[in-house]
């Protein structure tokens, strides 16, 4: 067989790797029907089918997944080879942190304190929703994502990382001065909640701490984002279920005070990476004051 095109290699790479042919043609910066067509000559040209339809997704064949598994090896020590030659200066050092949307603000800024004070290092953080997370630590335009969930190894043989770097307990919180005298489920017959969303594993966990004491919350809103619960939990008046890093300085203020911490209930955080060859030494370091003992 002739030599592979790794032009047309490195689009279905792409494809495979992002799941969805419009969203990959957008970031190539190609149109749709020149990407399909780069892939059908790939496909031609080693005689094998790479995707298939299943209505508006694409799917890999079982030997599409063989050649991504190739191509990830590939590609993904270029694109680490092109980061490393881009950063140039040796000297000073920039970091490119990734961390889901609805993460607590408290926490990011936590983790990134000793990069406040190191002179020789700048760093730039991007909010993005966990699939543009898991592409952007694949491509090497992050070195780092935060999350508050583990990633674990696809089936496409994509080697995640995941060191737990905080664990914060979970907690009743409402308004300072109200917090009833009597044990729950006592004293909140009445209360209306503010409660993450069915997405999030607090609220699992929430659930869980109800059904215990056979109460059923009388919730007024659910949310998926910490920075909004923050300000209804601050604002609202209502009770809510979040872990108190969320609102340490309403409660150091005195306006918000934990009511009752749940038994055996934390949330945890992570910091997802890839395997590389070349790993920024700064970031070894900051992952190291991360530790958990």
């Amino acid at each position: 067989m002739a030599r592979l095109n790794y032009h047309h290699l490195y689009y279905f790479w792409r494809v495979a790797s992002i799941g969805h042919l419009t969203q990959a043609a957008e970031q190539l910066h190609v149109s749709q029907s020149a990407l399909s067509s780069q892939i059908k000559q790939l496909e031609n040209k080693i005689g094998q089918t790479l995707f298939e339809r299943e209505g508006r997704r694409l799917v890999l064949t079982d030997v599409g997944k063989k050649v991504q598994l190739y191509a990830q090896d590939i590609f993904a020590t270029g694109e680490e080879l092109e980061q490393f030659l881009k950063s140039g200066n040796t000297q000073h050092h920039h970091l490119n942190i990734g961390f889901e949307t609805h993460l607590s603000r408290n926490f990011i800024e936590a983790f990134i304190a000793p990069l406040l004070d190191d002179a020789s290092v700048s760093f730039s953080l991007y909010a993005r929703n966990i699939s543009d997370l898991m592409a952007g630590l694949s491509s090497h335009e992050l070195d780092i994502a935060l999350t508050n969930r583990a990633l674990a190894n696809d089936v496409q043989g994509v080697m995640w990382q995941n060191q737990l770097v905080a664990r914060q307990s979970v907690a009743i919180v409402g308004p300072s001065g109200a917090k009833p005298k009597t044990k729950f489920p006592e004293g909140y017959a009445d209360k209306k909640w503010i409660l993450p969303g069915h997405n999030m594993g607090i609220r699992s966990l929430f659930e869980s701490f109800c059904t215990t004491h056979q109460y059923r919350a009388d919730v007024k809103t659910e949310v998926d984002d910490m920075a909004m619960m923050r300000l209804l939990a601050r604002d609202s008046g209502y009770l809510s279920v979040l872990p108190p890093v969320v609102v340490k300085d309403e409660i150091e203020m005195g306006r918000l005070e934990v009511y009752q911490e749940l038994p055996q209930a934390y949330e945890h955080f992570y910091a997802i990476s890839q395997p590389r060859k070349f790993v920024p030494e700064v970031l070894l370091h900051l992952l190291k004051q991360q530790q958990l003992e």
